[in-house]
């Protein structure tokens, strides 16, 4: 079976597309190839056809009817491709989860997608315990991947099902408009929203940006820091290696350097997929691989803006380009970005073909090239609601557009420079600072690791900078010198005028920093210093 291309067109709405059923497809030549390797051992491609089809059977058979959603929370394993395929196999959601949240978040999922049942790693047992022992959720049976031991009533492991289970002979014939999957945003300033999916969505991901950009061929190992459950890990680890029958190596773990070291030497992967702070503490370890000791081709970088230090000493360490871009849970997968062998380190490259991008200004009108304007995007692999959310669907999808959030620049040869999150844009004195430009020069100092910037008011009231800065370790640094290293390599105006040295930066589970808890810090010690002098 060929892979997916951009020229081969999905079925109209209304005839049968499963993607499921069409990633095993693309595969059936593939039987004895490995498609998975974790921790623990490795899953064919034949292997994987044959547990997605028993676990769709035992979905089917534990009263789950189709578009009925169950949870999927597991860590990075073979389990994962098999259950998160299985549900859409048989024609039912799976809701893929962030593992490192509190018993509190998964209450607030199961109820708000009423999943039907979960599909559990054994690690986490305990906190979703904890979550189901609380009311108003609807789960009925929970399975349990690697389980060792006795499971209370309601559970059982998921080993023993795929032993005993008959294969579904065929998939739920559903429509590439059907609903196919959930997947939950990070909730960085409020409850987190359910981002719904079609079966479409992921074969355009996969077809506009796996082979026409990134250019991933069966040979590739393919191998990513973000995880399965995250919209930009999910296309990295499923949807794009299994389009073109490449293989996996999936991690448990969090993604340390020195963990992603290992696998880098052990699995030889040719494709690595990671975020702009995964790549600074890399490059910042002590145990930095030398070139000779990976097989990488390519890297790719989403989740923020990669400051263009980063890039050019990673390439000049490795050889190998790190391809910037930006995507999004709404849209799935990344829509602009740079290209192998064509990389602008310190733009976020081009609009992937088949998506349009449009840059307006605070009237809605477009943006003239050379100034900020709030980024939309038009394309295929859009959401299709946030669940249960109308007057925030309203607000991000509007018509055949999405607006993401983030501020860009268009400049003379097309490219696209990130200008800060919506939120983020700081005036001072009347004049627009981005404090990524800011971020982007602080770490280009050879002490600093980190640092994020936000406006803070001064005793008058106006908006001045100030910065959060991490030093590697062991670094010894003034903010003196900081400071005067920035006036040098920016206009005056955008130093920043505080700097505050910390141990870490508030990030979500993504690896985004959280310039808003930075900002809400900052507020309520200017209300404790206030209420000192009266």
């Amino acid at each position: 079976m060929t892979a997916i291309t951009a020229d081969v067109p999905v079925p109209p709405p209304g005839t049968s597309f499963n993607f499921a059923a069409h990633l095993l497809g693309c595969n059936a030549a593939r039987a004895g190839k490995a498609a998975y390797i974790d921790d623990d051992g490795q899953l064919t491609y034949g292997e994987l056809a044959q547990q997605v089809r028993r676990l769709a059977a035992a979905l089917l058979d534990a009263g789950i009817r189709r578009e009925e959603r169950v949870l999927l929370l597991m860590h990075d394993c073979i389990d994962w491709p098999m259950c998160f395929l299985g549900a859409m196999y048989a024609g039912i959601v799976p809701v893929a989860v962030n593992t490192l949240l509190t018993a509190d978040d998964y209450t607030y999922m199961l109820q708000h997608s009423r999943a039907q049942a979960v599909l559990v790693s054994a690690a986490l047992l305990p906190l979703l315990q904890e979550a189901l022992a609380r009311p108003g959720h609807e789960v009925g049976k929970v399975f349990v991947s690697r389980a060792r031991g006795p499971l209370p009533d309601g559970m059982v492991a998921l080993d023993t099902v795929l032993a005993t289970q008959t294969p579904l002979s065929a998939p739920a014939a559903t429509s590439p408009d059907d609903p196919g999957f959930w997947l939950y945003s990070s909730g960085s300033t409020g409850q987190p929203k359910g981002v719904v999916h079609s079966h479409g969505n992921p074969y355009w991901t996969a077809g506009l940006y796996a082979g026409p950009v990134l250019g991933l061929q069966e040979q590739d190992i393919c191998f990513s820091a973000a995880k399965l459950y995250f919209a930009y890990g999910l296309g990295n680890g499923l949807s794009f290696p299994l389009s073109v029958g490449a293989t996996v190596v999936l991690m448990a773990e969090r993604p340390t350097p020195e963990a992603t070291f290992r696998r880098w030497r052990e699995q030889k992967p040719t494709v690595f997929f990671g975020a702009p702070t995964g790549y600074a503490g890399m490059l910042a370890s002590p145990a930095l691989p030398a070139r000779d000791e990976v097989a990488l081709r390519l890297c790719s970088s989403a989740g923020e803006a990669l400051p263009a230090d980063i890039g050019l000493r990673f390439t000049a360490h490795f050889g190998c380009e790190i391809i910037d871009g930006i995507g999004s849970t709404e849209m799935l997968h990344i829509f602009l970005s740079n290209r192998p062998g064509q990389v602008r380190y310190g733009t976020t490259g081009w609009p992937v073909p088949g998506y349009t991008i449009e840059l307006r200004d605070e009237e809605g009108r477009p943006a003239p090239d050379g100034e900020i304007g709030d980024l939309y995007i038009q394309g295929p692999s859009a959401a299709m609601m946030y669940w249960a959310n109308r007057e925030k669907s309203r607000e991000t999808f509007r018509g055949g557009w999405t607006k993401s959030g983030d501020k860009y620049v268009r400049n003379p040869d097309g490219t696209y420079s990130y200008a800060g999150r919506s939120d983020d844009m700081l005036k001072v004195s009347g004049i627009y600072v981005l404090p990524f430009e800011v971020e982007a020069t602080l770490v280009q100092h050879p002490a600093v690791l980190e640092a994020a910037v936000i406006g803070v008011p001064d005793p008058e009231g106006l908006v001045k900078t100030k910065a959060f800065v991490v030093l590697k370790a062991n670094a010894q640094l003034g903010d003196g010198e900081l400071k005067a290293f920035v006036k040098e390599r920016l206009a005056a105006y955008k130093y920043p005028r505080a700097i505050e040295f910390v141990e870490a930066l508030p990030k979500t589970a993504t690896g985004k920093i959280q310039r808003f808890v930075l900002r809400e810090r900052e507020r309520k010690a200017a209300e404790e210093r206030a209420a000192a002098v009266a």
